[in-house]
């Protein structure tokens, strides 16, 4: 489904991404890791066609991403820190965004679940980080998109709000979607996820399913599992 084939990308003399190669399927959930600094966010919005690799190509969907802007309808983003328009209501941007993707039968589960509708009157700059991080999780699931890309989708979320967007991740993968997911907070997605990706020094260090990364380590829990990854130097 996207398909990352050396992938270089600089900021002046620094190297923020380096020859990265990578293959992501749908029907996968997959933790995007690494320290801060590592390329994590660089790869997204290259994924997303905000950053223009230095060298390489992405490929979406079997069409290469260049010089395009179409294949974006197929994703929905939900970014680490949403930012709206201070002065308009929660109402009036899910209604805008309807508009503008003019899709005919959104997926509003997360809206209810959230009641968000409640809130329709609330102005941007009057929400709390939690409730701004509802919109921004109703806005990337609303238009069904095939891919989903989730930036610490659970920071600042109250605990039953995060079960009730793991529980929405789980379904979303269980129709076939890819979903590409980075977190610092790695007991929430033990349940999550299905393969692993970690970057340090913008590269890829290792992409393994959970299943090879538990057996490798012998370890189950996913952030034992990647200590032992990195302490025994067994990278791809």
């Amino acid at each position: 489904m996207i398909d990352i084939r050396h992938i270089s990308k600089n900021f002046g003399k620094f190297k923020v991404l380096d020859d990265i190669n990578l293959t992501c399927s749908k029907g996968e959930c997959i933790a995007l890791i690494g320290p801060n600094g590592c390329g994590k966010t660089t790869l997204i919005k290259s994924i997303l066609g905000i950053v223009l690799p230095s060298k390489g190509d992405i490929v979406f969907m079997g069409q290469n991403i260049a010089n395009s802007f179409q294949y974006r309808e197929h994703i929905g983003y939900m970014p680490q820190i949403g930012r709206y328009p201070d002065n308009m209501t929660i109402g009036q941007i899910i209604e805008m965004m309807k508009e503008i993707r003019k899709s005919s039968a959104p997926d509003e589960v997360l809206l209810h679940q959230f009641q968000l509708k409640t809130l329709f009157d609330k102005k941007m700059r009057t929400l709390s980080g939690g409730t701004t991080q509802k919109v921004s999780a109703t806005l990337a699931f609303l238009f069904n998109p095939d891919v989903l890309i989730l930036d610490e989708p659970t920071a600042g979320l109250d605990p039953l709000s995060a079960d009730i967007l793991k529980e929405k991740i789980i379904e979303e993968k269980q129709k076939g979607k890819l979903i590409l997911i980075t977190s610092h907070l790695l007991s929430e997605l033990d349940d999550l996820i299905t393969q692993l990706i970690y970057m340090q020094d913008g590269k890829i260090r290792f992409h393994k399913t959970i299943e090879a990364l538990k057996r490798e380590t012998g370890e189950e829990k996913i952030s034992k599992s990647i200590s032992m990854m990195l302490k025994s130097g067994r990278h791809e």
